[in-house]
């Protein structure tokens, strides 16, 4: 050993190293940058150029102190020296043994420690020699995997007969962590040493090979990608030199012809051109080249100059609208308008119509039956809950998977410029952070835009003009005024019981015995069979229900009919019940007879009109109005004014004033889960307390409609043709309405009409004593 050549003294300077581990025999380069250290080095230089080498333990301290280095680390010498202008030195050390420290003997200016030399405790046996061409064994793989070592450290390790000195070497040549490094110089026995080091050079080998095979599959993959190139490169210039055209050529000619053939608008053209030669100068395996593709592919199936040519014969569209909808006159008038100004103005814009109205009217279904009249395609979109923005603009080719927005889509899949385009639902529209859907139809259903609709993803012009735009909801108001504007509001309100039975008689039941596979002479309903499951098995302003129920009558036809059964069913009033059940429905106003403090109100709601009953009560009790069944506040406040005005009549009517001194009213409208609110039952409502304070009843079947006010007055309420439809479904004879309402009866149909009395007032007094007072009452048929 070195230290047998060299006399160490018991004590020397102390040299921390940072991040490293010195092994006897070892020769490193080492760079010392502080004061105090070079005066170390000066005096190590004056005497016998030895010092000790302590890894630190922390590698970010400056200037340790003793408690802060490893108390095991090797003896150096220095061998050469030289100093920089910048005032670092340059050291080239030897290792020459391991020792452990006894005592610091000095902090300062540098570390001086008192040391033990640990000798090598050699004593070769079988086992120590198998471990130590073990670990040779393993180096020289090391070796050949490593790029950092060597290859002349295979060589190396063949002539070392020492343990000692084969670890040391081992150690100090590999990449470990200083802190294993560590541990190995402080082991001296030499198979722990081995134990110790052996799985670390298995793990080294195994991160290694796993670097190799990977830096491996790399180059594979690399040298396939360049192969496919060079030969793709070469089949390139075969088919060149025999005058053939490769596929990525022969698709981008067939692209080309397409965006001819589409007639595209001369900007689009463009557009589309200059992206076919983006894709041309692709490989087909980039990823870009699909999203080009695909996008080109948008361009050409849209119908940029493809619409159908419409029939423009009013009395054929007249025959087709009467053939799928029973009434419906004012639409019916609409759209043979729009075909008459079609005729004489070809150029004339796409019209936008908003159908309006309950639940089961035929809203959707009117839709079709336009587009047949028109002989253009129909397609539909449901807005119902829709709250991105891109739904109808689509999203930006940026994001992975784009698509064009729904508008879009659906032209396409139409294959013309000029359908019918239904947009249904549409006062069902939600918005969100992801922007309103509301505003973005905006564009596309304004007339003086529309023929110019940018879609994110086409980012090109598409006209829209030529769509006829039909939407269809429930409610007008939760519609935004800009949109409402746009459009042109046709309200469809619902049907009477005559009308339910024509539209059941001529449409409903027909189709209902052939879906169901019957035939005529298998089934047949009788009308009064009809009224009854109209007026006992459903309550609704649309037919929705009543085709369902009749349509659970032919199956059950149909179940007797495919059992053998052969004779005709007959749908009769008394068996019904053995088709639907009990009966579901019961006439509320033919169950009241007249009940002082009753009477009945007329209401609106977005599934038609309805009637309600307003009943008031007088207790023992503090004075005072209670009012229940889930108000609103408005309607409180028109309670409350019914009652304040007939307090002041109380005199009139010959009532004792203390005749309500320690009681009070209770007020009630049943279907008490249901929130009502709106000023049009405070007419209602005075006439309920009237009738209450002056100990007379009020016939069930006159209805009453009105806002009042503190002063007397019966001011004009909406909603009149759903309320007049609501009353005579439900059996009402006399309808009460303010006189300013007189005009609203134009609008609702000769046949609605007939057989209601309509009674009007445009004050309260006037009211009370046609109610009260007059027992032969004014009627207007």
């Amino acid at each position: 050993m070195a230290d047998t050549l060299i006399k160490i003294p018991n004590e020397l300077g102390i040299i921390p190293i940072k991040g490293g581990v010195i092994f006897p025999d070892q020769v490193v380069p080492l760079i010392i940058h502080t004061q105090k250290l070079a005066k170390l080095i000066d005096e190590i230089l004056t005497t016998n150029k030895l010092a000790g080498a302590l890894t630190q333990r922390n590698p970010d301290i400056e200037e340790p102190k003793p408690d802060e280095v490893f108390n095991v680390g090797c003896v150096i010498q220095i061998t050469k020296m030289l100093r920089f202008p910048d005032g670092t030195i340059r050291l080239l050390i030897k290792g020459l043994s391991r020792f452990n420290v006894a005592e610091f003997t000095q902090n300062e200016p540098y570390l001086k420690a008192k040391i033990e030399t640990i000798k090598p405790a050699y004593r070769k046996t079988v086992a120590l020699e198998a471990m130590m061409r073990n670990v040779i064994t393993m180096f020289q793989h090391l070796v050949s995997l490593a790029p950092y070592l060597p290859d002349e450290y295979a060589a190396v390790v063949l002539n070392m007969d020492s343990a000692d000195s084969l670890v040391d070497f081992v150690s100090s040549t590999i990449n470990f962590d200083y802190n294993e490094k560590q541990a190995l110089l402080e082991i001296t026995e030499p198979k722990e040493r081995f134990s110790r080091l052996i799985p670390m050079l298995q793990k080294e080998i195994s991160i290694l090979e796993l670097g190799a095979k990977i830096r491996s599959d790399v180059k594979s993959e690399l040298d396939k990608g360049q192969r496919e190139f060079y030969l793709r490169e070469q089949l390139k210039a075969i088919q060149k030199e025999l005058g053939e055209t490769d596929e990525h050529a022969r698709e981008i000619e067939e692209l080309r012809a397409k965006i001819i053939n589409a007639k595209m608008p001369e900007q689009t053209n463009k557009v589309a051109l200059k992206e076919l030669d983006r894709l041309a100068k692709m490989p087909p395996q980039a990823a870009e080249y699909t999203v080009s593709r695909t996008y080109i592919d948008w361009l050409i199936s849209l119908p940029w100059s493809k619409s159908t040519q419409d029939n423009l014969n009013v009395q054929r569209a007249q025959k087709i609208l009467d053939e799928d909808h029973y009434d419906l006159d004012k639409v019916k008038t609409r759209i043979l308008e729009y075909l008459a100004v079609k005729k004489l103005k070809p150029d004339s814009r796409g019209t936008i119509l908003c159908f309006v109205g309950p639940p089961g009217v035929g809203k959707t279904s009117l839709g079709k039956s336009i587009a047949r009249a028109l002989g253009r395609k129909f397609t539909r979109i449901s807005l119902g809950g829709i709250r991105d923005e891109a739904e109808i603009r689509g999203h930006r080719r940026t994001y992975v998977g784009a698509l064009p927005g729904r508008i879009i889509q659906s032209v396409k899949n139409c294959a013309t410029n000029n359908p019918v385009f239904m947009l249904d639902e549409i006062d069902k529209v939600g918005a969100d952070f992801r922007g309103d859907p509301s505003s973005a139809l905006l564009e596309v259903l304004d007339p003086e835009q529309n023929n110019a609709f940018s879609d994110h993803y086409l980012e090109v012009p598409f006209d829209l003009s030529q769509v006829m735009f039909i939407a269809t909801g429930n409610v007008v108001d939760p519609i935004i005024p800009a949109l409402k504007d746009r459009m042109e509001i046709i309200e469809l309100p619902g049907y009477i019981l005559e009308e339910k039975l024509e539209i059941a008689k001529k449409y409903l039941m027909p189709r209902q015995i052939r879906e169901t596979g019957l035939k005529p002479s298998n089934i047949s309903f009788e009308d009064e069979a009809i009224r009854c499951i109209i007026s006992n098995y459903t309550k609704e302003a649309g037919v929705r229900n009543l085709e369902r129920l009749i349509g659970s009558i032919c199956r059950k036809a149909a179940k007797r009919v495919a059992e053998g059964k052969k004779s005709k069913i007959k749908i009769t009033t008394k068996n019904i019940p053995r088709f639907l059940g009990p009966q579901k429905v019961i006439s509320e106003v033919a169950a009241r007879a007249g009940q002082i403090g009753v009477a009945t109100g007329l209401a609106w709601t977005p599934y038609g009109g309805e009637i309600l009953f307003i009943e008031s009560l007088k207790t023992r009790g503090k004075k005072g109005l209670i009012l229940t069944g889930l108000l609103g506040d408005v309607m409180k406040e028109s309670c409350q004014a019914a009652l304040s005005y007939l307090k002041t009549k109380i005199p009139k009517w010959n009532i004792p004033e203390n005749e309500f001194e320690n009681q009070e009213l209770h007020l009630h409208i049943p279907s008490g889960a249901i929130p009502k609110d709106g000023p049009s039952a405070g007419l209602a409502v005075v006439m309920s307390l009237a009738s209450l304070i002056r100990h007379e009843p009020i016939d069930p079947k006159i209805a009453f409609s009105g806002e009042i006010t503190l002063s007397g007055r019966v001011l004009p309420v909406g909603g009149i043709k759903e309320k007049v439809i609501a009353a005579k479904r439900a059996g009402i004879e006399t309808i009460m309405l303010p006189r300013d309402n007189q005009n609203d009866l134009r609008e609702i149909p000769r046949h609605v009409r007939k057989g209601l009395s309509f009674l009007f007032a445009s004050k309260i007094d006037q009211a009370l004593n046609r109610i009260f007072h007059n027992k032969k009452r004014g009627a207007r048929k």
